[in-house]
């Protein structure tokens, strides 16, 4: 496993705000949850597979109404599921999962991204 640290020349002055000023709703700009970033990774591999809700559904023995909540990031998925989904997509469950923590790798660089100067305009 390979960890990234970015450091900084200069402190940098981040606003802290109170927990209970935490927002109600998770809208705007936010790390997705495991379940959001893993919905994602289900729905990826499926569309490269070029497989419709309807045939995973059939095939993983679940609703596609299920599935679908699951892509959407609205439910929690079990291993035994997830295992089944994988197995139906000719995928792994550590293939997914490995999916799954790069796009939450992903979103915390990019906002990484956003909140630093670039190189040019620091000298």
């Amino acid at each position: 496993m390979t960890t990234t640290t970015l450091l900084y020349d200069t402190p940098v002055d981040l606003p802290l705000a109170p927990a209970e000023a935490a927002p109600a709703s998770r809208k705007g700009s936010h790390e997705p949850l495991f379940r959001e970033a893993l919905g994602m990774s289900l729905r990826a591999f499926r569309a490269d597979k070029g497989v419709t809700l309807r045939a995973l559904a059939k095939e993983a023995r679940v609703s596609s109404g299920y599935i679908s909540e699951l892509e959407r990031g609205r439910k929690e998925v079990s291993s035994e599921l997830l295992a089944s989904l994988c197995e139906a997509l000719g995928t792994t469950v550590s293939e997914v999962l490995l999916e799954a923590v790069a796009n939450m790798s992903l979103h915390s660089f990019n906002e990484e991204l956003e909140r630093t100067t670039p190189a040019a305009a620091e000298a």
